[in-house]
């Protein structure tokens, strides 16, 4: 037998062996994977992070994934020769453009469920007005109306439950309705985030376009794989976290603190990074966690 195959095989029993640990711990927990960002839009990281979202439920975890689709619904505005106008991140949507925002996350919605069936894992897609599972309110920017934009108000895990509890993925667009039924699209870090709070999930994972969080933006080496919420409020302090990255972690900050075991920024052009992030020691992103007590106990030898 080649020298090189065997160096390749007891590499990965290495692999498998390492994530033992986190197999027995996250057996039967709830993990959200909010899918968004860049990875949608090549096929083959589509395929990573289903084939990911996947193992995860085939070893014992109980997945749900929450998707966006900003990138798909501008493409079918720019068809009908409609611009989208954004304030602070947020897109200005009016009637027409909820109508395509609703049409288009439907679209992506079952094209993942798709994904999920062919290979033999079970996935029911839904949205969260299927059982008035987010109910929103409208959302204002500095007092500016934004149209049909909605804030999560209230989560009703029940429809999420049964899924589980009858062996699917759940698969979830972020179109919610109000208390008189008005559809509202949904950002969807504030929907996983919701949603992960409502059931306590283990995990909370952010598919983004970054590495993580770095000591030094510009400086991928100065990553940070472990970062406890209080560190977290003193990098916004300093300024060491700035821009579009300060709303975002003050979400996974809020999500920790209000039940979530840990929270994950994770890089989703990075292929397998699911795997790589929850069955490694090290890591390839930054999980927020309440304080370093809340490290693992196979962790604590690498921060």
């Amino acid at each position: 037998m080649e020298a090189q195959y065997l160096d390749d095989i007891m590499l990965k029993a290495e692999t498998l062996i390492e994530a033992l640990p986190y197999i027995r711990d996250f057996n039967g927990k709830k993990v959200v994977v909010k899918y968004g960002g860049s990875a949608m839009l090549d096929e083959s990281l589509q395929e990573s992070l289903i084939k990911d979202v996947a193992l995860l439920k085939l070893v014992g975890m109980q997945p749900i994934i929450v998707h966006g689709g900003g990138k798909e619904i501008s493409k079918w505005l720019g068809y009908m020769g409609k611009e989208s106008e954004w304030v602070e991140g947020l897109r200005v949507t009016d009637a027409e453009t909820m109508e395509v925002a609703e049409m288009v996350l439907s679209k992506v919605n079952k094209h993942l469920v798709q994904m999920m069936q062919k290979l033999g894992v079970p996935a029911a897609g839904i949205s969260g007005k299927d059982g008035g599972t987010m109910i929103c309110e409208k959302k204002t920017v500095k007092g500016k109306d934004i149209g049909f934009v909605g804030e999560v108000v209230d989560v009703n895990s029940e429809l999420i439950d049964t899924l589980l509890a009858n062996d699917f993925v759940p698969i979830i667009a972020p179109i919610g309705m109000d208390d008189k039924y008005q559809a509202y699209n949904i950002n969807a870090d504030d929907a996983a985030s919701a949603i992960a709070k409502s059931i306590k999930a283990e995990k909370l994972a952010f598919m983004t376009d970054i590495e993580g969080v770095c000591m030094d933006p510009e400086d991928t080496d100065t990553l940070i794989s472990v970062l406890p919420v209080d560190e977290a409020k003193f990098l916004i302090e300093n300024g060491t976290i700035t821009g579009g990255m300060i709303p975002k972690i003050r979400n996974c900050v809020d999500a920790v603190e209000k039940g979530v075991g840990r929270v994950h920024i994770l890089d989703g052009r990075q292929p397998h990074c699911l795997l790589l992030e929850f069955y490694t020691k090290k890591g390839i992103g930054t999980a927020i966690i309440s304080n370093h007590a809340n490290l693992y106990e196979h962790e604590k030898e690498v921060k």
